[in-house]
């Protein structure tokens, strides 16, 4: 196909009971996909996905393998129908995702890693002892500065996890640092600080046992260079190579997710040697793709640049909706 496509692969919270059910049933690569998670796993993650229980799937060390799995069958789904990225970003768990699809990992290394991950972000920090909040409509710059604030005033951690959109950064950390960063933001102009419903603080200092594991688990996978390049979350650089794909999944537990600064990276677009996405707009996606359930990366993109056109593929509607697209343009 002419036109460059972006694929983008969604991160915990995408989750549903029933997820790539429609796909499995339709497209045998799909179904020997979620085949191969569970016999990666040694349980029925294929079961999980498509009944339930959801306080089952809710819990990290299940939602990160089962996302994944939906995300790389409808991959292998729009491969198999012509359709495939020339570039790829994924948020948070995501970006294995990325990778998996990009060809740096197994599919079966992929899903236990991330099972393993997952585990070890949920058993890092006690149950109730850390938090999440996403301050909503307020600068990046001062979001951070109330971070500092609140670390200072508590000695105890609170950081910018996720920088999602110019109107939504996400801080993480101690419970209480959480709550007095959260008001510290308000004070500053914040329109509203709202905790999220999660197991653990991701994406900052305490997550440091987890990274630990992390890197242990990548050690000892054979790790190949993608086939496409693959965005980073905790820089927004280019990623061609083995050692930086290591390097930057490790890195990317305690630190932030920096989605901006990917959307921006994949709209510089990426010459043909992956070398640098500066100065390149004529390789720059005409269409982006979120791969997997939910399409809250969608959402992300219109707020980013409400001129770039996105799509999702989740089930068998929204495969017809963006093939119709695809294949018409």
């Amino acid at each position: 196909m002419s036109q460059k496509i972006a694929f983008l692969f969604p991160g915990q919270g995408s989750q549903a009971v029933g997820m790539g059910r429609e796909l499995a049933e339709k497209f045998p690569v799909a179904q020997q996909t979620f085949d191969e998670a569970d016999a990666a796993l040694g349980f029925s993650l294929s079961k999980l996905c498509f009944e339930g229980p959801e306080d089952q799937l809710r819990l990290t060390e299940n939602t990160q393998p089962a996302i994944m799995t939906v995300s790389v069958a409808a991959a292998r789904v729009l491969a198999e129908l012509g359709i495939t990225p020339s570039i790829a970003a994924g948020h948070s768990l995501g970006e294995w995702s990325a990778h998996v699809v990009a060809g740096t990992m197994s599919f079966a290394d992929g899903v236990r890693s991330v099972k393993a991950r997952g585990k070890a972000m949920q058993l890092a920090v006690p149950p109730g002892q850390g938090a999440m909040a996403a301050i909503l409509q307020l600068d990046a710059a001062l979001v951070a500065e109330a971070c500092a604030e609140a670390a200072s005033e508590t000695g105890l951690v609170v950081e910018a996890a996720n920088i999602n959109s110019a109107g939504q950064v996400v801080i993480s950390g101690a419970a209480a640092a959480v709550e007095k960063a959260s008001a510290i933001c308000k004070a500053k102009g914040a329109r509203r600080a709202v905790p999220l419903p999660v197991s653990a603080p991701f994406h900052c200092a305490l997550m440091q046992p987890a990274q630990v594991e992390v890197a242990r688990v990548l050690t000892a996978l054979s790790l190949n260079d993608p086939k496409i390049p693959v965005v980073a979350n905790v820089s927004g650089g280019i990623v061609t190579t083995a050692a930086d794909a290591k390097d930057v999944l490790t890195r990317q537990v305690t630190g932030a997710v920096r989605w901006i600064d990917c959307e921006q990276a994949l709209k510089n677009g990426v010459p043909a040697d992956g070398s640098s996405s500066v100065g390149c707009k004529n390789a720059a996606p005409d269409v982006y793709v979120e791969v997997g359930p939910g399409k809250v990366l969608c959402g992300l993109l219109k707020q980013f640049d409400s001129e770039l056109k996105s799509l999702n593929v989740e089930n068998i509607a929204s495969l017809e909706a963006a093939l119709s697209e695809l294949k018409g343009a």
